[in-house]
């Protein structure tokens, strides 16, 4: 089986991807924190118990697969691979990992790997022209046309992210949950309304507003994708999504192996 490895900013997900017949069956999934200190043997331990805790034993493991935003954390990854799997880990972005999709932007080598990902994985799964929205530390816009190629995109702070600041910066404001607001009225009649409203109902405006501006640029249909833990959240009230991939990065990890694997 391959090990797919997502290390972003908040959390490092691991997933088990049974790539068997050429399918992409993603067994389990599980995420820590991310820390750049966090050694190798750190990642096994914790990573064996939840292998065993799942049915499966370490030697399941044949292949491991990563992309990552944050530098520092891919060495003791790459030890994890060598050390305690016997295998040489692929990145993504690097031979014989290559993107296999066209980057027209003015600097390539600055797109984040797991922006690259979630367009590989979702031209595959959807035709056509996209924007592919990952609610992640930050919240992105990616558009990539009918061909696959990437164009260009977004990036807004995440909503934790923006509450975090806010309640930072503002004393006498307490931590809220996110959460839609308890009350139907966007008019609220205490602090802590008021705050669910303008964090939830604000996010949601963004989103939409950008939605419409980016596909009035490109001009043709746009299939909308959405992908990242609070994806499901923002589907109760917004229309804006046509399909929700909670797995995306994790897919395209797969695709790409598959692609040099087979290759």
């Amino acid at each position: 089986m391959l090990l797919a490895i997502d290390a972003g900013n908040t959390n490092v997900v691991f997933a088990l991807v049974d790539t068997a017949a050429g399918e992409r069956q993603i067994r389990g999934r599980w995420r820590i924190a991310t820390d750049p200190r966090r050694t190798a043997d750190e990642y096994a331990v914790w990573l064996s118990q939840l292998l065993a805790l799942a049915g499966f034993d370490r030697g399941v493991v044949e292949a491991v697969v990563i992309a990552t935003v944050v530098p520092r954390a891919l060495h003791n990854l790459q030890v994890l691979a060598s050390k305690y799997f016997g295998t040489e880990a692929l990145i993504a972005g690097r031979e014989p990992l290559d993107w296999g999709i066209a980057l027209d932007i003015d600097e390539p080598a600055s797109l984040g790997a797991d922006r690259a990902v979630n367009t590989i994985a979702a031209h595959a799964l959807h035709p056509g022209d996209l924007i592919v929205i990952d609610f992640g530390t930050a919240t992105t816009f990616d558009v990539s046309d009918y061909t696959g190629a990437y164009k260009g995109g977004i990036i807004a702070p995440g909503i934790n992210l923006s509450l975090d600041a806010l309640v930072t910066a503002a004393a006498k404001l307490p931590r809220i949950a996110i959460e839609a607001p308890a009350i139907a009225s966007v008019i609220g009649r205490n602090t802590v309304d008021q705050m669910h409203i303008g964090i939830y109902w604000g996010y949601i405006a963004m989103i939409e507003g950008l939605v419409q501006r980016l596909k009035a640029e490109v001009g043709r249909p746009v299939r909308v994708i959405a992908t990242g833990g609070l994806a499901t959240l923002f589907e109760q009230h917004t229309a804006v999504f046509d399909h929700i991939e909670p797995d995306l990065t994790i897919q395209g990890l797969a695709m790409m192996w598959q692609r040099a694997h087979i290759a």
